[in-house]
């Protein structure tokens, strides 16, 4: 076996199965590999060992049952307005993006044909033939720009209005030709628009409860905060759906859904606690499904707001903090060291340079010392709704009672927490789910305007140096610049970033065709279009 080969892993030919099921080409796949870590001489045997493996097909049919962690009112089916895990999965079942990032971080094409420019700023979107909604509408151009540009509006509401601001110009040139026109070059656009807000709707649409989409279902009943079930959508312009129905619902408390899946009540239950792997290992009525991310679960410490806006307590908790902790007991391994700042160690801008801080707790006395808030009460903000917090929590508790800090743990139900406490709270945690390049990552939730700014980091420097590195071509250069980022998030964000975590989804063992995603857990939150029963 060559070092290169030493990458892939047997899981990793299912990626190859469900990229060849999307239609990828031998092109295509061969970049998926190499991007693996997989030598040319290697990809014959995948590429045969996949062709062997989709000689069977996958059996249609068949009710699916997932559980995810949290649910409210709030739950949308405005792909634009999605916030979580429970919007997300249901509007990748109901709707498409113009491209799709494979499991590799690859991006390749959905509705769109092809996505092309010549200096990154003028972009050409070329429509596939005979895609329909499924009120019979078919696809143009027109249900294209719509969808673009309303994101644009403010009273739309979109999470991702500060990167749409970046179009300056969409038109339709014909009925499959849409053109793109940036106010700045950004070689990220084709990725940008693999990401679950730019999901494209009907022209005009304004009522979105019905969830007309052109995705793999057609929705039957959608009742916000409990439940939904969508049908498979029989004019599906790819090869699946295979499920007849699916239905998704929230378990909040989590070793209820574990339990749901050991059951055989439900046939995923979505992000487990890493301490159930004990329960799950050998347990032959339930499986791991275990992705690699570049999420992670964070403190927030608004710096517009007491205890953070005093200096050197945001910087004191992250020497609290005690990463090690974190990762092998509260996380059992099922994570990776992170160090204040959200890229991750797999991605080719991680700035590798930057001095990992460590934990050492009379730094963080003497820091809370001269900001004068040893004594007083100061309470956190934790939910079962942003993954491990209370565990994350109760390690920092521990850790500052011996330096005289009274930290008080405020753990409230994850049904609303997103929208009821998340980005309000002084000091709270959250959960983000990861993106696939340093400017995503940056524009929603460090530049100064950022619909996500968590701890309200305000830097003109920062701003500017994101606008920058966008229409930069030359990577080195972008890396550089990436880099610098990375190290004004460490050292001047109130967000304290202990660990990268890999998510854990416990799944039915009759369930087939599980492929990690970068984009989070559930297979990006697409595994219901891509799995079946085995039978």
């Amino acid at each position: 076996m060559s070092d290169t080969m030493a990458n892939w892993t047997p899981g990793d030919d299912a990626m190859v199965e469900n990229a060849i099921r999307r239609g990828a080409d031998r092109r295509e796949l061969l970049r998926m590999m190499l991007a693996g870590g997989v030598a040319l001489s290697a990809g014959g045997a995948i590429l045969g060992r996949a062709g062997a493996a989709l000689a069977a097909e996958p059996v249609k049919g068949g009710h699916l049952k997932i559980a995810g962690f949290a649910a409210s009112t709030a739950d949308t089916l405005d792909p634009a307005k999605a916030s979580n895990a429970t919007d997300y999965t249901r509007c990748c079942a109901l709707y498409n993006r113009l491209t799709f990032i494979n499991g590799a971080g690859l991006v390749t094409m959905e509705l769109a044909e092809s996505v092309e420019s010549t200096d990154a700023k003028t972009w050409t979107v070329t429509l596939r033939k005979g895609v329909t909604f499924h009120d019979g509408k078919s696809l143009t151009a027109k249900d294209v720009v719509f969808s673009l540009k309303r994101h644009l509006d403010p009273a739309t509401g979109s999470k991702v209005a500060t990167l749409a601001k970046q179009f300056a110009e969409v038109t339709a040139t014909d009925d499959r030709t849409v053109t793109i026109t940036l106010a700045a070059a950004n070689a990220d656009l084709p990725t940008i628009l693999g990401l679950h807000h730019f999901m494209i709707v009907a022209d005009g649409t304004t009522d979105f409860s019905k969830g007309n989409g052109t995705g793999a279902f057609v929705l039957k009943e959608f009742k916000p905060g409990v439940r939904s079930v969508m049908a498979r959508n029989d004019n599906y312009f790819k090869k699946g759906p295979y499920f007849d129905t699916f239905e998704y619902f929230a378990i909040a408390d989590e070793p209820a859904r574990l339990n749901a899946v050991l059951s055989g009540d439900i046939h995923v239950g979505a992000n487990l606690n890493p301490r159930s792997l004990r329960v799950i290992e050998g347990n032959p009525s339930i499986a791991p499904f275990i992705s690699k991310l570049g999420s992670y679960g964070n403190f927030i410490l608004r710096l517009d707001m007491a205890p953070g806006d005093k200096a050197g307590v945001a910087e004191g908790f992250k020497y609290l903090v005690n990463r090690p902790v974190i990762q092998k007991s509260v996380l059992r391994g099922l994570a990776e060291i992170a160090n204040d700042q959200p890229i991750p160690s797999w991605s080719p801008y991680y700035n590798a340079e930057l001095k990992q801080r460590e934990f050492d707790p009379e730094r963080a006395k003497s820091l809370f010392q001269k900001a004068g808030i040893l004594g007083p009460e100061i309470r956190v903000t934790v939910s079962d709704a942003a993954s491990s917090s209370a565990d994350y929590a109760a390690v920092l508790q521990q850790a500052g009672g011996k330096i005289g800090l009274n930290l008080v743990i405020d753990r409230v139900p994850a049904d609303g927490y997103w929208s009821n406490y998340w980005l309000k709270e002084a000091f709270h945690a959250g959960n983000i789910n990861a993106r696939p390049t340093p400017d995503i990552m940056f524009s929603l939730f460090y530049q100064s305007n950022a619909p996500w700014n968590e701890s309200r980091y305000k830097s003109p420097k920062f701003d500017a140096m994101l606008l920058e590195a966008r229409g930069l071509l030359d990577l080195s250069k972008r890396k550089q610049i990436y880099g610098e980022m990375q190290a004004m998030v460490a050292n001047e964000a109130g967000t304290v970033i202990p660990v990268f975590q890999s998510n854990l989804d416990g799944v039915s063992p009759k369930l087939k065709g599980l492929v990690a995603n970068p984009l989070g857990g559930m297979m990006g939150y697409t595994l219901p279009e891509y799995t079946w029963f085995g039978a």
